[in-house]
């Protein structure tokens, strides 16, 4: 099968979510290690989703102007911004590792009233990115085995206690939904095994890696004991780097032939 025929072939799978022409160059560059490549390869990958080059150059530049990326002056492009801050957290969720824990836990309080609508979903989404859940309305909690980083979150919108509940494994399960999160966990270390990355399936593996990578960072990353049994945390993460490993090495070659092609 020529190269060609190859890149027609790699349709994203039936159902998948459709990818924009930002979702594409966002998920490639938090992908690459260092997160920084060359416009004509993230134009070429691109178009292995149907987007155009024109497509795709304007959603650089529109990147770029909303400090999402930034230009390294020889036809690079790197991530910035919170976008950067993502790359950041993947690594962390990647990685899947905690500090000790105290049996404490982290309690964090809306104090800020009165807030506009946009500051509060900002507030909300900052707090989440901290791995952090709410217990009702203003009110976080998460176990105290990780760092509290709440840099994104307005000076004073907040008052940062310590609490020890009566039933951590109950408080757990109530934040969270352990038994959903492994259940796709496990369905995606499944579809891994079944999908070994190819050439004439490049799409489709990046449709994969991108639903784990989202699944990793939704993963609360709570300490040992309050964990059911057979959590499939550490399975998925195993399962993945053997197969992002031989995805990445897949689509060097690709970037490789196009380039020698060009």
């Amino acid at each position: 099968m020529d190269q060609i025929t190859q890149e027609r072939n790699n349709t994203p799978p039936a159902g998948a979510r459709p990818f924009t022409a930002r979702s594409v160059l966002a998920s490639t560059l938090l992908g690459a290690d260092p997160p920084e490549l060359p416009v004509s390869h993230l134009v070429r990958l691109a178009g292995l989703f149907g987007i155009s080059g024109n497509r795709a150059r304007v959603a650089l530049s529109r990147m770029a102007a909303a400090g999402e990326v930034t230009t390294a002056g020889d036809g690079r492009y790197r991530l910035a911004g919170h976008l950067d801050a993502r790359g950041r957290r993947q690594q962390v969720s990647l990685a899947g590792t905690s500090g000790p824990w105290s049996g404490a836990w982290h309690l964090v309080v809306v104090v800020a009233a009165g807030s506009p609508a946009p500051e509060r979903a900002g507030r909300r989404a900052a707090l989440a990115h901290a791995r952090l859940a709410e217990l009702r309305d203003g009110v976080w909690l998460r176990p105290d085995n990780l760092p509290l980083d709440l840099e994104s979150v307005p000076s004073g919108h907040v008052e940062v206690l310590a609490a020890r509940p009566a039933d951590s494994s109950d408080l757990a399960r109530r934040l969270w939904d352990l038994g959903g999160w492994a259940a796709r966990a496990t369905a995606l270390d499944r579809q891994l095994q079944a999908a070994p990355p190819g050439l004439d399936t490049l799409a489709q593996g990046f449709v994969l890696a991108a639903a784990v990578l989202r699944h990793l960072q939704s993963d609360p990353l709570l300490p040992g004991p309050l964990l059911p049994g057979g959590w499939p945390g550490a399975a998925l993460r195993a399962t993945f780097a053997d197969w992002d490993r031989r995805y990445r090495q897949l689509l060097a070659r690709w970037a490789r032939d196009g380039a020698g092609a060009a």
